[in-house]
């Protein structure tokens, strides 16, 4: 058996962890999705409670701006309204019922804004 022709079999091989050729195989982090706004340009402020235990949360979404500075506005909103979240897939998650925070917080920010749902 050719170990050459072995080799560029290993190396090509997406599940590949370590080789003992090259040691340590690592891969390029995938890209955070770019998120898209809606088509009338305003975010949208939902008050959800399903499948959380009947606690309330707010998802904010439609922002087309890149991952990290969605992570920054999160950190503006929870700083100023005093509560946890996260961003989950290019939405922001804001804990409790803070619509009317929120929406001022986000129109100073330069957003038109729009509730969503109930």
């Amino acid at each position: 058996m050719n170990p050459a022709a072995n080799t560029t079999t290993v190396k090509n091989d997406p599940n590949l962890v370590y080789s003992t050729d090259s040691g340590k195989i690592t891969t390029k982090p995938a890209t955070k999705p770019q998120v898209e706004a809606f088509a009338d340009g305003a975010v949208r402020i939902r008050r959800e409670t399903k499948g959380r235990g009947g606690k309330a949360v707010l998802t904010i979404s439609g922002i087309a701006r890149p991952h990290d500075e969605l992570v920054l506005l999160a950190a503006k909103l929870k700083k100023k309204c005093a509560c946890g979240g996260a961003v989950k897939e290019g939405v922001i998650e804001i804990q409790g019922d803070k619509r009317e925070l929120v929406e001022q917080l986000l129109q100073a920010e330069g957003f038109k804004t729009k509730w969503a749902g109930g």
